[in-house]
């Protein structure tokens, strides 16, 4: 059961403090007990009231580093089954599988993939996160060796999968300073794959033959006190990797059960058996329930662009709108002397509306005003997407030394705005565009005559 703000005043320093950042210890403790503030930031909690508090107030879901520098991923920190109850900590993470029994060209081609899909969308780079190495009897090439090759790829963090105890001794000695995640316990080596992993620092994935042996095997594991792990959700089946994923997410945190409370690994590549639409139905399915890392075969842009973007409307929080960067955008080739159409950040908005302009095929610069995320009539509603906030953003970038072009298209919801326009931006020639973002390619092409 999670403590209540008065569980943790009664353990408090009873001191009022600055540190605190707040006025009181009660007030401290109440946020604390809501995930508000961490309790490490009073400094008056004695050593044994902070080891007593920390573990219980922490979340259900543990947190798992992995990677190092600008590569570290976090996993798990979950409080919540459901986006809408509360904003999921970490999104999933995907993850390129690579196998020693795949030919030398192959591997080139797949590592190639991973380096080429990477750009940005609303702020936030999209990229392959990890890779996944594995071990095969048929293998064709030195597993160290494709080890050491995965590893060298810049930014990526390492999954090593091989049940073979020396064999991940050997794996780590060349890649342990990457913090990779071993994924190779299981119930017939958890003592020494534990031993291996804890002695390199890395997290450690874990299985079983089905849902109770794994159960058992990371309740072992954690009497062993290795808490640093991680859910291989088996390759057996998509029922059993399904029923896995559900049901030791539900039994943390609805349960409160913390042996179930670490990330999943859900390995779409095999499961899917080399049928591609399978696959990304399973990425899709468990992007949302609940792969902290989902393997795929191989991740080009094709699959990618709708995986990103599912993934981003799921982990983005819902009370803060997407948005887009404020600023100049050219479409088509726009250039200074192309004309200039004007709308607002929410990122659906600035979508739909580049869409329908890159249809039209005319040379445009789109101008996105910083309205605080919010649609066009909301926007106006609420004042942030005015005749004065428009005129002080063209202003302020200087939109009209760097655009010949004078002929601004607003949008037909306010076309209200055009004489404020054209006496706060003399000089401009105020175009009022169409209600509807579909409309744009006949407005434009009309406009060319």
């Amino acid at each position: 059961m999670a403590l209540k703000g008065l569980d943790i005043f009664k353990l408090s320093p009873k001191k009022n403090c600055k540190e605190c950042g707040c006025p009181t210890c009660m007030a401290f403790s109440m946020k604390v007990a809501s995930g508000a503030i961490e309790l490490s930031k009073c400094p008056y909690f004695s050593a044994d009231a902070l080891a007593s508090l920390s573990e219980a107030t922490a979340p259900p879901m543990k947190t798992i580093k992995v990677g190092t520098g600008d590569a570290e991923q976090s996993l798990g920190g979950e409080t919540v089954l459901f986006r809408h109850e509360k904003t999921f900590v970490s999104k999933t993470r995907y993850a390129a599988h690579l196998c020693d029994s795949m030919d030398e060209a192959t591997i080139d081609e797949k590592i190639a993939k991973v380096k080429a899909v990477d750009y940005d969308r609303i702020g936030e780079r999209m990229y392959t996160e990890m890779v996944y190495v594995n071990h095969s009897e048929d293998a064709k090439v030195d597993f160290v060796e494709l080890v050491k090759k995965a590893a060298d790829i810049e930014g990526r963090v390492l999954i090593i999968d091989t049940k073979d105890v020396e064999l991940a001794k050997a794996a780590l000695e060349v890649s342990k300073d990457k913090k990779p995640i071993l994924n190779g316990a299981d119930a017939s080596n958890y003592e020494a794959m534990s031993a291996v992993a804890t002695e390199a620092g890395v997290a450690l994935g874990v299985s079983g033959k089905d849902i109770n042996e794994l159960y058992d095997t990371v309740a072992a594991l954690e009497k062993l006190g290795n808490k640093n792990l991680i859910i291989d959700c088996g390759k057996n089946s998509i029922k059993e990797a399904y029923a896995i994923a559900v049901q030791f997410r539900r039994a943390a945190i609805k349960d409160g059960n913390r042996t179930c409370g670490y990330p999943s690994l859900v390995n779409a590549a095999v499961l899917a058996h080399g049928d591609k639409h399978l696959q990304a139905a399973l990425a899709s399915l468990f992007t949302m329930k609940y792969g902290s890392i989902v393997v795929v075969e191989e991740m080009d842009y094709a699959t990618a662009l709708p995986l990103y973007g599912l993934r981003q409307n799921v982990f983005t929080d819902p009370q803060k709108p997407m948005k887009v960067e404020p600023g100049i955008y050219s479409i088509n080739g726009g250039d200074e002397n192309s004309i200039c159409l004007t709308t607002v950040d929410f990122a659906l908005t600035y979508f739909v509306v580049s869409g329908e302009l890159e249809r039209s095929g005319v040379p445009c610069n789109l101008i996105i005003n910083d309205a605080g995320g919010l649609s066009v009539l909301t926007s106006w509603a609420a004042g942030k997407f005015s005749s004065t906030s428009i005129s002080k953003f063209f202003e302020e970038q200087d939109i009209a030394g760097k655009i010949k072009n004078h002929k601004l298209v607003i949008p037909g919801k306010v076309a209200v705005l055009k004489g404020d326009l054209e006496a706060k931006m003399p000089g401009w020639e105020i175009i009022v565009g169409p209600r509807e973002a579909v409309q744009l390619v006949k407005f434009l092409k009309d406009m060319q005559g």
